[in-house]
């Protein structure tokens, strides 16, 4: 039988994933996911990546704009977005599979230098399109390494750095080689948003971020909002919501513990804000996402 990537993903997403599903590779950037059942809704701020569907589809929403992608789809973000994700189409004999590569913005730098493109004018920030057969099969040559142990610290930079050569001379070219653009406006807020990753749980200024970006407040401001969506408070605030619910639902963590633990001084205004973000208030939301997909609580 003809190996083919969606044949390399299953094998090793059925190896090393777990209940989760979720399989990250050794490979820095390349994790594989596979679902056999449609999932809830799941929110997150999105890196930028490139993910390849091979079976099953889903579902993102970026803002009023959603987007459906399907087995031969790819997904591209090129920014640090607030979006929410729902897988709609898998099942036990035909499971959701795949393959996710996040963007290396220097390696990107590196080959849109070497190749002599230009910065490009900023497009939209989530796009779906028909894969690449180029890009696909580096990807696939990339999966087939990680059954060589011994050889996967030898070989896999040239394969990601084919990748990446692959997506920048295809479809989603134009919409990538922004992120590579030394000193680019996208550059800048990317090294505001790693700060932002790294120390949500504490109060950041304005002022030190735009610094951290090498603009002036009131120009951070803006490329900020245009790059992600949203202010530079509200993205925090977003990634404090997003790891409450991580710690309420996949540890066990309380309400009011994880308010204090991801940065809030009131329990009152976490269950505000996290319901204005969730629907529901934390406790309820929590015992639903508990529930399997398809039933409802009882009085």
């Amino acid at each position: 039988m003809e190996d083919t990537l969606l044949n390399a993903v299953r094998r090793y997403t059925e190896a090393f994933s777990g209940q989760s599903g979720l399989a990250k590779t050794p490979v820095a950037g390349l994790t594989t996911i596979r679902s056999t059942r449609p999932s809830g809704l799941e929110y997150a701020i999105s890196r930028p990546l490139v993910c390849l569907v091979l079976q099953g589809s889903k579902r993102v929403t970026l803002g009023l704009e959603t987007f459906t992608f399907e087995a031969g789809d790819s997904l591209l973000i090129t920014a640090d977005v607030p979006t929410v994700s729902q897988i709609t189409g898998a099942s036990v004999a035909d499971p959701y599979c795949s393959l996710i590569l996040d963007l290396d913005m220097t390696l990107i730098a590196d080959l849109a230098l070497e190749m002599k493109m230009g910065p490009t004018t900023k497009g939209a920030s989530v796009r779906a399109q028909r894969t690449d057969a180029r890009v696909a099969d580096s990807a696939l040559r990339l999966m087939r390494l990680l059954e060589h142990p011994a050889a996967l610290p030898v070989l896999h930079a040239q394969l990601v750095r084919e990748m990446h050569y692959w997506l920048l001379v295809g479809r989603h070219g134009p919409a990538i080689r922004q992120l590579g653009w030394p000193e680019g406006h996208a550059q800048r807020v990317a090294r505001a948003v790693a700060v932002l990753r790294a120390e949500f749980a504490q109060p950041l200024t304005a002022e030190r971020l735009a610094a951290v970006a090498g603009m002036s407040p009131s120009s951070f401001y803006q490329h900020f909002r245009d790059a992600t969506s949203l202010s530079p408070l509200q993205f925090q605030k977003q990634l404090r919501l997003i790891e409450a619910r991580r710690l309420m639902t996949s540890e066990g963590v309380t309400a009011s513990a994880a308010a204090f633990a991801v940065g809030y001084e009131s329990v009152q205004q976490f269950t505000r804000e996290y319901r204005r973000a969730f629907g529901l208030p934390p406790g309820k939301h929590t015992e639903a996402l508990k529930r399997p997909l398809g039933t409802t609580a009882t009085a």
